[in-house]
């Protein structure tokens, strides 16, 4: 069998801790879970122990983050999932991101948020007018029908976050800084808020956002749960849970109805093709040869970037990815070695190639279902070299306007699974901000999003405001494979809002230019830039660096005309959590292991089955 994956530990990776962690790459020959939370993590052993497999485990997982980490998540949010089948080497994605109500118009939405004619505007994180129908529920659901073992029913998989619910759980110290930060928007939000704070009758009101390591009980969440794996997405899109769901937006005064909730049951979660690009720059040959019987000769070697479409950014990385190899090819940027990462020079490239693609998307990116998005001319190969020569070698570019490729007929969870059968999934769900808008619905136990802020009130934006329409996203699950045989390489993501297809670059290109090990990748210092979303006024052109960036790289960068701004202690989490699998085969023993490093910016790891 051709080995198919780059070494993990090559030559450079000797040193101990390359970078400020502690952390050592997770090895498994069986399947691991990486995910922020330990015990969300354990929910997913336990389905991939049950005889489940990556999918079963995965919608398992993301219920346990629901419980343990929902400022970040929840089933009142959405979903994406990229699955990748061992048998048939074949990558599948799946949409599951919700519309705008059927009433939620530009002009009704105008008019409730006071926005006259000639003012841009937008929908602020925190209003009811924020909430879209969620979709998660209808994404976990189908998750499991379409990618799962069919070993386990729904009400086995779900039935490890139910008892962290009903029994209850020690609240990890992000978690609790992010809930206590948050606790006076939850308590403002609906009248409901006191059901995701702990109970204390010493505390205002008898509740309060609880502590790390103090026991979080929540029993409404649980029901929730026990509905959907009961009555199958009826039991959230219908029902009681729809009921309350509606009822507390309607009370705020939001728009959605029940018809809304049952068009999602309906048309719910789609299965969508997934966009990629080859990448054969950046010596990655080199990389690779060694590992492939015959070393590569006569062979097509590199490796495919997997993304998911519009109305995700994915297509901010593979635009990103495909300048930099564009400027490689003309000469703009050198064939860089591992002593260049994170470089001023090497930043300057990644951040410039970012800045195009954010310029493109914030203005194509919207739901291919009802605006058009000209997903094949943005990323193919005489579009990405036409928008490569905007770059400027010696000097930082101001704000970049959107291309014009020939049209063709915010907080999250970000955590990947593999198991014994070779298969992967890499899995993200998000409340978008935090707690979204932290509005609860009564006797529910879970927050509503805010992704419907993420609309344009520009009616001539492509991203515009309609009724049940999906807005631009940011939660992007990846995946790469091996370009010679189709063979995976890894599964990973770095959650963060806008910071998503940056940190995917970043830590994709730190492996094949730094020769980082998954671990090494997560753990070295990351750059993140401004998404060129702030429509209707001027773009933040800051550029903010992770403390332990070296100076010479911050001193450099500001050379070269770039605004830094360091970021330090727990801010960092703006430079969002990542994880990562790697798939290599042991040349002696002729044995598939997986290989996975987790952020050290969150709370959990990965755990080996």
């Amino acid at each position: 069998m051709p080995l198919t994956t780059p070494s993990l530990f090559p030559p450079e990776s000797h040193v101990f801790s390359k970078f400020a962690s502690r952390r050592s790459v997770v090895h498994s020959t069986k399947g691991i879970v990486s995910c922020t939370q330990p015990l969300a993590a354990k929910c997913g052993i336990e389905i991939l122990e049950a005889g489940g497999n990556c999918a079963d485990a995965a919608v398992a997982v993301a219920a346990g983050l629901n419980m343990t980490e929902p400022c970040s998540t929840g089933i009142g949010g959405d979903m994406f999932c990229l699955f990748y089948d061992a048998k048939t080497k074949k990558i599948s994605a799946m949409n599951g991101s919700g519309r705008s109500g059927n009433k939620c118009t530009l002009e009704t939405i105008r008019k409730a948020l006071g926005i006259k004619d000639g003012e841009y505007g937008k929908i602020p994180m925190s209003s009811v007018h924020a909430v879209s129908v969620p979709g998660a529920a209808a994404g976990w659901y189908d998750t499991v029908q379409r990618f799962g073992s069919g070993k386990l029913s729904l009400e086995q998989i779900l039935a490890p976050a139910i008892e962290l619910g009903e029994k209850g759980f020690p609240v990890s110290e992000g978690v609790a800084y992010f809930w206590n930060k948050s606790e006076a928007q939850i308590r403002g939000a609906s009248p409901n808020g006191g059901e995701i704070l702990k109970k204390d009758p010493s505390a205002q009101n008898g509740v309060r956002a609880p502590r790390a390591g103090e026991i979080m009980k929540n029993p409404n969440l649980a029901q929730t749960f026990r509905a959907l794996a009961t009555e199958g997405k009826k039991g959230f899109y219908a029902g009681r849970v729809a009921s309350e769901l509606v009822k507390v937006v309607q009370d705020l005064g939001g728009y959605l109805e029940l018809d809304d909730l049952t068009h999602h049951l309906e048309t719910g979660t789609e299965p969508v093709e997934p966009i990629s690009l080859k990448f054969r720059g950046q010596n990655v040959k080199e990389l690779l040869k060694d590992k492939i019987v015959g070393g590569g000769e006569g062979q097509d070697v590199g490796l495919e970037l997997w993304e998911h479409p519009p109305n995700g950014q994915g297509i901010v990385a593979l635009m990103a990815l495909g300048i930099i190899q564009e400027l490689e090819a003309a000469g703009k940027i050198p064939t860089w070695s591992p002593a260049d990462f994170n470089t001023a020079p090497y930043l300057h490239a990644i951040i410039e190639a970012l800045r195009i693609a954010f310029a493109d998307a914030s203005w194509f990116v919207t739901d291919p279902n009802v605006t058009k998005v000209p997903t094949p001319g943005l990323i193919s190969q005489p579009y990405l070299a036409e928008r490569a020569a905007l770059f400027n070698p010696d000097k930082a570019s101001q704000v970049i306007d959107h291309g014009s490729p020939a049209l063709q007929s915010s907080d999250t969870v970000y955590f990947a699974v593999s198991d014994s059968e070779g298969n992967a999934i890499s899995f993200i769900n998000s409340n978008y901000g935090g707690f979204g808008t932290c509005i609860v619905p009564k006797g529910c136990g879970f927050t509503l999003q805010n992704r419907a802020a993420n609309f344009s009130l520009d009616a001539t934006h492509p991203n515009v405001l309609e009724p049940r329409k999906r807005p631009y996203h940011t939660i992007i699950p990846a995946a790469v494979t091996n370009l010679h045989d189709g063979s995976l390489h890894s599964v990973f993501g770095v959650m963060g809002g806008f910071m998503q297809p940056q940190g995917h670059v970043q830590v994709l290109l730190g492996q094949i230019v730094g020769h980082l090990s998954p671990q090494q990748a997560l753990d070295a210092p990351r750059i993140c830039i401004g998404s060129g979303m702030s429509q209707g006024g001027q773009a933040d052109l800051t550029v903010f660096v992770e403390e332990g960036m070296p100076q010479e790289t911050v001193e450099g960068l500001q050379k070269l005309g770039h605004q830094i701004e360091v970021v330090t202690d727990v801010e960092r989490a703006q430079f969002g959590r990542g994880q990562i699998i790697r798939w290599s085969i042991d040349p002696v023993e002729n044995v598939g292991v997986w290989s996975a490093g987790s952020d050290p910016r969150g709370d959990g790891g990965a755990y080996p089955l």
